[in-house]
């Protein structure tokens, strides 16, 4: 337990010290009558002793509590600390020894002093005298009184008079405690008697205080006292007059407020204090405040709130909205304040604030670029008309007011302006619009947007036209289906027809997204067919993989056997790429060929542009993306079951090409969209999960006119029941040994290389598909010992079904992603006599050996996942096994749909053969998470999933 050690110490006379340091001792009772005695009171922790019960100095000291103070009661140390910082004087680190063990009260300048000592006894901290022959004593408190009185020899005699608990005390025996209170020394028994109490009183007390002799005022200099330093004297202590003495009353303090109108409408001020005998003192000055000061303390903040969003300052420059913030709310305010002296210097600039809820016309008118309208928007507030490139700018920038030339100004903050402002950011850049706002003819969902806002709008009449045929977008005008087209079209694809030809009448380009086997090929032939028909000339253009040009060549046959086709797979000179183009109606040709013959491809005027398997063009930093963005033509139509595989990047990507204009910023698509729907950012003011949503909802909103995709589940309920079914296969005991092995030591690796997972990507990958191999065969990676290998469980597990599902008349595709696995499952059919087909990227003749599967008698069909993902219809088999899983669920979705899809009259088992305990399992987690991405942008109400990041890379290596 502690106690604070309270001492009334001597300090040596500075004549006996000499040059030393003066000593300082205990005070004795002897000591109070020396006249010029100079006493301080020390004070000092202590703590019981065990054995006799006394407060003693024992091993306790400032230095000890502030090292370790374990040993002691926290709340007891805690109390001891704070008084240390309150009262400790950076001057007695210099001190000897004796006295720095002692904290000096005298000097404590700060009133926290006295709440803290009171505080004491509730804290289990008693105060009590350091030395046996002394005695002390906290009181409540004391008044200090200044009294004047005409002195003998003429003048005024100043004297201090000091009251405790309403008791008189001789002031030869006070001592001030900074300028908060006293202690008074008193002889008794058994020594020294020291009270102390809190007081208020200013320099003026302290110094009477402290003063070795009778102050007095000559009648020469009373006059120069009255006007001086009696309101000084007065602001701060309590002084009594004597009858005879009449003093002049003080004048009030008064605060200036010098404002300086300067050029470019900057603004300077300087708040100061203005008292009786005093002179100027700066705002901060609080040293000689009174009560009137502080009223005008509070007026002067309460004219600071008239303008909320302006910080208060009493000095300093203000420029732009806060200079007229400050002109038209709060200086009015300072004026009307009694004791407030405003002095204003230069020109007085007017200031007004518009109010009212603005109103908001909107127009477009047409540009000579086909593809674009000018953009006008007009606001009106109050009757004012605000230019648009300030308002425009001012909105960019989220500021909170805009100040206009002629010292008018308003809020932004309103609904309709937030409103306009999100929509203009999603419309375009600001450096896009240095030469005035424009939106993309494709930007017609945004434009009803803008209608929805604006009071009046006024949009081209062009414009206007495609808007109302886009405005019922599920529902276009019935396309008479082509004369020419070999094909009856189900319901959904004649619907599909009527989009793309409504499309085609405006020459807008979009995404055909149908789900894999509904029929994608003949909805765009009958879209050909139908442009020939009405009268297109040009020729059309299909670029797709060199997988599937026989499958366009042999579709066109079939379907639309009056187009004349020529299919391009080698390069053959720009001359006869014109000249193929001038004798057909349908060119196609390849990715690769486009990339190669780039130039000769741009140079002719194409009426359509068809991307088959458009996820080829998902990335626009490379080649290809660039060549397909340089092809002339009235309509690009981009062809896809799976539009975005990864991430919305990959939307815009193909939207840039097909809808350019639609998002005009990558940029901005990608803070706007990207962030908030795939990562979570989202503004620091908004809240997550209402933000996100509106984010989607815009982002579907501006899809819906030119996207259209259907689902089998929604358009082919004929289409026989799909099952799909996890096999978990244990490794066996050696393997597992090896793959656990390994395991720790990539996972140590990888986990090392995530904090920059862009620059070590190469290597994290190259471990993770070294885990997934291992997965499936150590032979795969070379990681098997010496000795009999390892045989694969999965391929146990395959054949067993297979020949089962065989013996039962049933015909599978076998699926992988690596074609060294694929060859170990093809030693082992051959191995044990089951025939089979073989697919990869390597195959040549690709067009036979799906051909020999559909029409022959090999019952299983091994695919690599690449090769296979598009480009067939193999309705023949109704069951596929999964080999290994993919990180995207879109690849295996292809994969399965090669059978399950139109002419398919058998249900579809589909089985995913899983390793258990192994990467498999994560990355199988993975998928089911990242699927959620195109549902959700497609209309579903899931989430959407993200590109491998590295917390999901981390998540694979979790235990």
């Amino acid at each position: 337990m502690l106690a604070l050690g309270i001492e009334v110490r001597l300090r040596e006379p500075a004549s006996i010290a000499h040059w030393g340091p003066r000593r300082v001792r205990t005070a004795t009772a002897e000591d109070i009558g020396t006249p010029g005695a100079e006493f301080v009171l020390g004070a000092r922790p202590l703590s019981r002793s065990p054995q006799t019960g006394a407060w003693v100095r024992s091993d306790v000291s400032w230095d000890a509590l502030r090292r370790d103070g374990s040993h002691h009661l926290r709340d007891q140390r805690d109390w001891f600390l704070e008084l240390y910082g309150i009262a400790h004087d950076p001057r007695l680190l210099t001190a000897p020894r004796d006295q720095s063990e002692w904290l000096t009260l005298d000097d404590v300048t700060s009133a926290l002093l006295w709440p803290l000592l009171e505080s004491a006894a509730t804290r289990g901290v008693p105060l009590v005298a350091a030395t046996k022959k002394q005695l002390v004593e906290l009181t409540d408190r004391a008044q200090v009184t200044v009294a004047i009185s005409e002195a003998p020899e003429g003048g005024w005699a100043l004297a201090v008079e000091v009251a405790i608990d309403d008791r008189r005390v001789d002031t030869a025996r006070v001592r001030p405690i900074g300028q908060s209170g006293v202690y008074v020394l008193e002889g008794g028994s058994p020594g020294i008697r020291v009270t102390l109490a809190p007081a208020a009183y200013g320099a003026g007390a302290h110094a009477l205080l402290t003063a070795s002799h009778a102050v007095v005022v000559p009648a020469t200099d009373a006059a120069a006292f009255a006007r001086e330093a009696y309101p000084r004297l007065l602001r701060d202590t309590a002084v009594h007059l004597a009858p005879e003495i009449v003093m002049p009353e003080p004048e009030p303090t008064t605060l200036v407020a010098t404002i300086a109108f300067r050029a470019g409408g900057e603004i300077e001020i300087a708040l100061a204090w203005v008292r009786d005998g005093a002179g100027r003192a700066p705002w901060s000055s609080h040293e000689e405040g009174d009560d009137a000061e502080a009223l005008l303390r509070s007026a002067v903040a309460d004219a600071w709130r008239a303008a909320p969003d302006l910080d208060f300052a009493p000095a300093g420059t203000l420029s732009g909205i806060a200079a007229a913030e400050f002109a038209a709310h709060v200086l009015p305010a300072l004026e009307a304040v009694d004791g407030i002296r405003v002095e204003t210097r230069g020109r007085r600039r007017e200031y007004r604030e518009l109010s009212g809820d603005p109103r908001i016309t909107v127009k477009t008118v047409e540009s000579d670029d086909a593809d674009w309208f000018d953009l006008g928007v007009l606001v009106e507030i109050a009757g004012r008309s605000i230019p648009f490139l300030p308002l425009f700018r001012a909105l960019a920038l989220r500021q909170r007011k805009l100040l206009l030339s002629d010292g008018s100004f308003f809020s932004l903050a309103h609904p309709a302006l937030d409103r306009l402002r999100e929509l203009l950011d999603e419309a375009a850049e600001l450096v896009e619009w240095e030469s005035g706002p424009q939106l993309s003819r494709y930007q017609l969902p945004l434009w009803e947007d803008f209608e929805d806002l604006a009071d009046e709008a006024q949009p081209a009449v062009a414009w206007r036209e495609a808007a109302r045929a886009l405005h019922s977008a599920g529902v276009p005008a019935p396309t008479p289906t082509p004369a020419g087209l070999q094909a009856q079209l189900r319901p959904y694809q004649q619907e599909g027809l009527d989009r793309l030809a409504l499309w085609w009448r405006h020459r807008l380009g979009g995404i055909l997204a149908d789900d894999m086997g509904l029929g994608k090929t003949v909805q765009v032939l009958a879209l050909l067919a139908h442009a020939r028909e009405t009268g297109e000339r040009r020729p059309f253009l299909v670029v797709a993989p060199t997988s599937v040009l026989g499958t366009w060549r042999d579709e066109a046959a079939r379907f639309a056997p009056d187009l004349r086709v020529t299919v391009r797979e080698s390069t053959t000179g720009a001359a006869s790429v014109a000249a193929d183009a001038a004798g057909a109606d349908i060119i196609v040709t390849s990715y690769t060929l486009l990339r190669l013959e780039e130039e000769a491809f741009a140079a002719v005027d194409w009426a359509i542009v068809v991307l088959d398997e458009a996820q080829f063009v998902k990335n626009p930093r490379t080649r290809l993306h660039r060549a397909v963005q340089r092809l002339r033509a009235d309509m690009v139509l981009a062809v896809t079951g799976t539009p975005l595989e990864n991430s919305l990047t990959e939307l815009w990507a193909l939207l840039s090409l097909a809808c350019p204009g639609l998002f005009p910023s990558s940029r901005r698509f990608r803070e706007e969209y990207v962030k908030p729907i795939e990562q979570g950012k989202v503004p620091e003011n908004e809240e997550g999960a209402p933000y996100r949503e509106r984010r989607l909802q815009r982002l579907r909103a501006r899809l819906h006119p030119f996207l259209l995709r259907r689902t089998k589940d929604l358009v082919a309920p004929e289409l026989p029941a799909r099952q799909e079914q996890e096999l978990r296969i244990e490794l066996s005991p050696a393997h597992r040994a090896l793959y656990d092995t390994v395991l720790q030591r990539e996972r140590q690796k990888v986990l090392g290389l995530l904090a920059d997972l862009d620059r070590n990507r190469f290597i994290v990958f190259r471990s993770l598909t070294l885990l997934r191999m291992l997965a499936l065969a150590p032979s795969l990676v070379d990681a098997a010992p010496e000795g009999a290998p390892i045989r694969s469980s999965k391929i146990d597990t395959l054949r067993e079904h297979l020949s089962e599902l065989i013996a039962e008349g049933h015909r599978a595709l076998v699926f992988s992603q690596f074609t060294s696995y694929l060859d170990l499952v093809r030693a082992d059919l051959h191995a044990h006599g089951i025939a089979y087909e073989y697919l990869d990227g390597s195959t040549r003749r690709r067009a036979d050996v799906v051909s020999a599967f559909r029409t022959g008698a090999a019952p299983v069909f091994l695919i690599s996942l690449k090769a296979g993902g598009f480009g067939l219809t193999l309705t023949e088999a109704d069951y596929v096994f999964l080999l290994d899983p993919w990180w995207n669920p879109a690849a295996e979705a292809q994969a399965v749909d090669r059978t399950h899809r139109i002419g398919q009259t058998r249900p579809v088992n589909v089985y995913r053969l899983i390793a258990s305990g192994t990467i498999e399992e994560k990355v199988l987690a993975l998928q089911q998470r990242k699927a959620r991405l195109f549902a959700s942008v497609m209309g579903d109400d899931e989430l959407l999933a993200r590109s491998l990041t590295a917390d999901d890379i981390r998540g694979l290596f979790e235990g």
